[in-house]
């Protein structure tokens, strides 16, 4: 049986559509992925977001932000840390910073989603999702 990564499809949903420079990415729904994109939007890594509750599942629509003058993506790398067959988990003091606090990571805690400065300075340690720049 066939298993699907659905944190790694959406973080390759807004890579592509950053890519081929779209504006919007529409993306299926749920409570993490709802989670991250808060995160995304809290940090100024994407310009803003709608969640669409119609139908079963619902839909997140992400507003890409790109650079003005340069027309350049916000987002300049996104990427999973944590995988299905291969689980990171890390204590408080073990949380990466990305390229020296000019990135984040996002850790799913015990108290919930929240980026890897937030769960430093509340002492918690979880699973590494994933990282921005």
């Amino acid at each position: 049986m066939a298993q699907t990564d659905t944190i790694a499809e959406y973080l390759t949903r807004i890579r592509n559509a950053q890519m081929a420079n779209h504006r919007i990415v529409s993306i299926p729904a749920s409570k993490m992925r709802k989670a991250i994109t808060e995160i995304l939007y809290d940090q100024g890594f994407i310009h803003k977001y709608k969640f669409d509750d119609q139908g079963h599942q619902g839909m997140i629509n992400i507003a890409l932000k790109y650079n003005p003058v340069t027309k350049v993506p916000t987002i300049q790398k996104i990427g999973r840390i944590s995988k299905p067959g291969y689980r990171r988990y890390v204590g408080s003091s073990e949380i990466p910073r990305i390229i020296n606090g000019l990135g984040i990571c996002i850790v799913s805690t015990s108290t919930g989603v929240m980026t890897g400065k937030q769960a430093r300075a509340a002492n918690l340690g979880g699973e590494l999702i994933c990282y921005v720049h």
